[in-house]
């Protein structure tokens, strides 16, 4: 081998680690995941999730091409009991429709895992990844894995027995979602104040953030159960529930643990005034940055609350709109985006 050969390999894998460039790439992926989760709510609201009863990882990246194929498909969503009992005579052209949600729903998750493994993969091969944040990028990765499967987990619950999916599995999915949007961005924070600072060490989750994160956890998961069960649809006055403030309907037969995770009234009655619990902590957060130098946290962190209560008031009031439902969906991903980056900041100055 001569020097110039040796010289060129040396220059195609360098050592010196690129925090920058890592920190802009997990910005584009969490940024796309919120796509995903925009799309996610379309596909649930226009009751589209069902409509491919396979999971093909490789060949389902592509729909039908000809109409044999399309009939094919169609057949088999008239196995299940959702076309059987809700959709009974729907036409090949309805079919087409939910099925496009669905096929774009899981196109762009797989595109997600591309976007971290491919460009991993790679950094990996230039030794381009700091020390110390390997593991992090990998378990990143890994968890889309998992969250491929739990979607699939989810669709499989309503195959069979059921004519929608499981409202716990369908929070599954969207929580681990919304976990691997906060670890991209915690990530590329990281990152970020590395390429500026070498010496800097990783921010650290403080006691009061984790109170914060368990408060926001409640919230979403509440609002997962709500978006299981359509619990939006059962009033749609504010700030009473059908001119009561704690709704009549509420099914207690089964005892307080089954109507705090099925009854829809409840459920809908808890998501409703535990946002204002998740919104006086965020605003607490933010009062707390703005005094400690993080103005711009804490200024989207306002901005991004007043807009997502005022969505959720507006799909109450709407009847569950569906473009404002979609939209308190996305907006709900942003502010877990920007709840990571204010509680990063705060951490910064723990490390």
């Amino acid at each position: 081998m001569t020097q110039s050969t040796t010289l060129a390999g040396a220059a195609a894998r360098p050592s010196a680690p690129q925090p920058a460039a890592l920190a802009r790439w997990l910005w584009a992926v969490a940024l796309l995941v919120i796509v995903v989760v925009g799309v996610g709510g379309i596909t649930r609201l226009t009751e589209s999730g069902l409509s491919i009863t396979e999971w093909r990882p490789v060949s389902g990246i592509l729909p039908p091409l000809n109409e044999p194929d399309w009939i094919r498909a169609f057949e088999k969503y008239k196995q299940i009991p959702e076309y059987r009992e809700i959709n009974l005579g729907m036409t090949l052209a309805g079919f087409k429709a939910i099925f496009f949600w669905e096929w774009l729903h899981r196109i762009l998750g797989r595109l997600v895992g591309m976007a971290l493994l491919v460009p991993l993969a790679w950094y990996a091969w230039r030794r381009a990844i700091p020390a110390g944040y390997g593991w992090r990028l990998f378990a990143l990765a890994a968890l889309v894995g998992l969250q491929g499967a739990i979607g699939w987990w989810m669709v499989a619950s309503g195959l069979e027995y059921r004519t929608d999916v499981s409202h716990f599995r369908l929070a599954a999915h969207l929580l681990t979602a919304l976990f691997l949007l906060a670890g991209l961005v915690w990530t590329a924070r990281d990152l970020g104040v590395l390429a500026r600072d070498p010496a800097a060490r990783p921010a650290r989750l403080t006691g009061v953030a984790a109170g914060v994160v368990a408060i926001l956890f409640v919230q979403l998961l509440l609002g997962a159960w709500v978006a299981g069960l359509n619990a939006g649809q059962v009033a749609n006055t504010w700030p009473l529930m059908n001119d009561h403030l704690v709704p009549e309907g509420i099914d207690w037969a089964g005892g307080a643990w089954r109507a705090l995770t099925n009854d829809p009234f409840l459920l809908h009655f808890l998501h409703r005034w535990w946002s204002w619990v998740a919104a006086a902590a965020l605003l607490l957060l933010a009062r707390t940055l703005a005094r400690s130098g993080g103005r711009t946290e804490a200024r989207l962190l306002v901005a991004v609350v007043i807009v997502q209560m005022s969505l959720g008031i507006l799909t109450v009031v709407t009847g569950v709109s569906m473009w404002i439902a979609v939209m308190h969906q996305i907006v709900g991903a942003i502010l877990v985006a920007i709840a990571a980056a204010a509680l990063h900041r705060q951490g910064r100055g723990a490390a």
